[in-house]
């Protein structure tokens, strides 16, 4: 029979016990035993072994010898134990030896125990019929009521006991909602704030520290970029980032080109669709940008590329054309943001824009001297084709693609059509802070078609 691996040897598998038996595993917030709901608290009455971490281990203690966890128990009925739930191994042996006697138990758990909690282990040993979960109100929801923001659109990410690449990925998708358990262990919100400016994306994050929530003394705070963690941090703490329009910048502190992700305003419902700084970096290269003449950046989504080259070269001229709604205000408002003026920004289809020259008018796009075409879809190769047709003699066309397919139908317009062909392919990767060092996450590879018309090249 062809089934999942056994998660346990034979010695730990499922038993049947005394019939009724039934493990109550109930959760807390960090207010621990002070905020069980008085049900909860019955139960804990009611069993005779009880587990809970160990530092929920001294109140309880404290709370059995006031007499607080006793009620009156027929002549003969064990006593209450208290059992620490640290050591899985330790923790399944008692219970098991509760089971075997009919005892009733209770477990004390974190947050909801089916949720990165103990209620996985326990399902490997206990029967589900067995188990009875009472979940309190995990830390993500939490940490998102103490903002008042809605939930049903963050990602998370668990850095427990992990390396912190999840993480590096997700930020590149840039939600607009990103909660993070840390691991106090591994550098905790320090390593968030480590990931997060090596992702070059401290500025387009509101960075929330949560401590102890669920507690009398739960603390929430906002930390600016270049943050310092308070000297009192709790273990018990959480990041939650929300994305937000990073301030506008000073253009002229920016750095000529290589701006980092963060400064460009992206779509909401679309984030992180953009090409990133590395690549960004070697198209503007590969572009040869001219002082003069006119730029097509076919399919410029945030107008990233395009915006980038008008830093290096005022003089020239960009017209970027997208076809997503609302793509002309962003681009614009991008390169306000930059201190460059595009000479247009249309949306609509590349390959009509291309193509139309109403009788006795222009065409809305000059003929190029460069052109970087980093759309198309299923049009790629006929808009390919339309950019031959209207690029100028020493133009220069730059192609960034995702697949060897893509190569292959496109390389051929480009050697047909007489142009000198230039492939190369680009891997970066960036650095993702590690407990003890620092280890290099891949960014996805991108192929770079070139291609030049021959004639006089523009100066």
């Amino acid at each position: 029979m062809i089934g999942a691996p056994n998660p346990c040897p034979d010695s730990l598998q499922p038993q049947d016990g005394p019939a009724g038996w039934r493990l109550d595993v109930i959760g807390t917030d960090a207010g621990g035993l002070e905020s069980l709901a008085p049900l909860a608290l019955a139960l804990v009455r009611q069993a005779r072994l009880v587990a809970a971490p160990s530092r929920l281990l001294p109140g309880l203690e404290t709370w059995l010898t006031a007499g607080l966890l006793q009620q009156p128990q027929q002549p003969g009925s064990p006593p209450i134990q208290l059992r620490s739930s640290d050591r899985p191994d330790a923790l399944i042996l008692a219970l098991r030896a509760s089971r075997a006697v009919g005892l009733p138990a209770v477990l004390l758990a974190s947050g909801d125990p089916l949720w990165f909690g103990i209620g996985r282990l326990l399902l490997q040993h206990f029967r589900p019929d067995q188990l009875r979960f009472h979940p309190a109100p995990s830390s993500l929801q939490l940490a998102f009521a103490r903002l008042g923001r809605p939930w049903q659109d963050a990602a998370w990410v668990s850095l427990h006991g992990r390396d912190p690449e999840p993480l590096a990925a997700a930020l590149q998708k840039r939600p607009a909602a990103l909660a993070v358990l840390t691991d106090p262990g591994r550098g905790g919100a320090e390593e968030v704030g480590r990931i997060l400016r090596a992702s070059g994306l401290e500025h387009a994050y509101a960075f929330w520290l949560c401590e102890r929530l669920g507690h009398p003394a739960e603390r929430v705070q906002r930390l600016a970029p270049d943050f310092a963690l308070p000297a009192d941090l709790d273990p018990l703490h959480l990041v939650v980032l929300l994305a937000e329009p990073a301030a506008a910048p000073d253009s002229a502190s920016l750095p000529l080109f290589g701006l980092e992700d963060g400064l460009f305003l992206q779509h909401v419902d679309r984030p992180g669709l953009m090409t990133k700084r590395e690549v960004r970096i070697q198209l503007l290269a590969d572009l040869e940008l001219p002082p003069t003449g006119a730029l097509w950046d076919l399919g410029a989504g945030v107008g990233s590329i395009g915006l980038e080259a008008l830093r290096l070269r005022p003089g020239l001229g960009l017209w970027a054309v997208e076809r997503r709604g609302g793509s002309a205000a962003l681009i614009a408002a991008n390169a306000e943001r930059l201190g460059v003026s595009p000479a247009a920004v249309l949306e609509g289809e590349a390959l009509d824009l291309i193509a139309t020259r109403p009788a006795g008018q222009n065409s809305p796009l000059p003929d190029p001297d460069r052109v970087l075409l980093g759309g198309g879809g299923r049009e790629r190769a006929a808009v390919l084709q339309a950019v031959i047709e209207r690029l100028r003699p020493g133009g220069v066309v730059v192609i960034p693609l995702a697949t060897v397919e893509a190569l292959a139908e496109l390389r051929p317009l480009l050697e047909g059509a007489g142009l000198a062909v230039h492939v190369s392919q680009h891997q970066a990767w960036r650095g993702a802070a590690l407990a003890d060092g620092t280890r290099l996450a891949p960014l996805n590879p991108v192929l770079v078609l070139k291609g030049r018309r021959p004639g006089p090249v523009l100066s």
